[in-house]
């Protein structure tokens, strides 16, 4: 039987996640509510054919679901994951799990053994188990992982530039080198960051430039990104030892004779989506029967959460 899911926040990730549970993972979830403070997207919601209803308040929600997920802007990710646990319901947190590290600390701490994930959906794609398989027998020697944008946010995001385009919760950093910080952790192991630095713009913007060197199980990592640097909305490398790579989220590909070749079933992201969200989904009812899944674990996200905030926020660095 479906499990009941409730939906807090309903912008672009709130309703993603709605429609591929209509649409594609009714076996293993069924909405039960949605809360937004916002007139528009109750407005949105109303266009969504067969979907929950918009409750009154996010108590509602948590009330008449199995399972909690939380799609609203950083601040309120922890506050709502608390009372959801508290109220014995499992939680589906979007990331960060905060933008300050100690609550992010002292949470993942408290929340030991709880049927609590975060929404990195690398852990379901199938671009990135065809890189597991031709990983193996492969050693591991580097990673570099580059990330670039025409601007930030990206066109399909400004209706949460508020926070999204500001330093205090947002950048690319957070919502997108995270995803792939995350992939090399459970590809190669503990990350450990050596070096960062980060580009702002005055006033409270996001960052505009990163570099970072940092290491996975050992692993040499370089890291770059920034906005203005390429005329797509956004564009992403994941590659190791030069070889293997992640392209534009869902495409895995591998060098043979000079040439990148992609996978025999690769897909552009927006037609490998709606597959990567069915199989979060499946995971996520997995976890709140208490089984077995593959979603990123709370320690896996706060590990990464450390590499971001000190890549936005690097320590100072002793002089010579």
């Amino acid at each position: 039987m479906p499990i009941r899911l409730g939906i807090i926040g309903f912008g672009i990730m709130g309703e993603r996640l709605l429609r591929a549970a209509l649409d594609h993972a009714g076996e293993f979830v069924t909405p039960s509510g949605v809360w937004d403070p916002s007139a528009a997207a109750a407005t949105r919601l109303a266009s969504v054919p067969g979907a929950a209803p918009m409750l009154d308040s996010a108590e509602a929600v948590i009330a008449g679901c199995d399972c909690l997920y939380v799609a609203a802007p950083p601040a309120a990710h922890l506050p709502l994951a608390r009372a959801a646990l508290a109220a014995g319901r499992a939680v589906f947190l979007e990331k960060p799990l905060a933008t300050d590290l100690a609550p992010a600390r002292a949470f993942v701490a408290g929340a030991a053994g709880a049927r609590a994930a975060v929404n990195f959906p690398m852990a379901s794609s199938p671009a990135v188990s065809q890189l597991f398989a031709w990983k193996a027998g492969l050693t591991p020697e580097s990673v570099a992982i580059e990330v670039a944008f025409a601007h930030w946010p990206r066109g399909w995001q400004q209706d949460a530039a508020s926070w999204l385009a500001r330093r205090a919760e947002g950048g690319f950093t957070r919502e997108v080198v995270s995803h792939f910080l995350f992939l090399t952790r459970r590809m190669l192991g503990p990350l450990a960051l050596l070096d960062a630095q980060a580009t702002f713009p005055d006033g409270d913007g996001a960052e505009t430039a990163i570099t970072a060197v940092l290491t996975a199980g050992g692993v040499p990592v370089t890291l770059s990104g920034g906005v203005g640097t390429t005329p797509k909305d956004d564009h992403n490398t994941w590659t190791l030892n030069g070889q293997l790579r992640l392209r534009d989220w869902s495409f895995a590909e591998r060098l043979a004779d000079g040439i990148w070749a992609q996978a025999a079933d690769a897909l552009p992201n927006e037609r490998m989506r709606p597959m990567v969200l069915r199989g979060q989904l499946r995971a996520v009812a997995a976890m709140t029967r208490g089984e077995p899944h593959n979603l990123a674990t709370l320690a896996e996200a706060l590990e990464v959460q450390e590499i971001v905030e000190g890549i936005l926020s690097p320590a100072p660095r002793p002089p010579g």
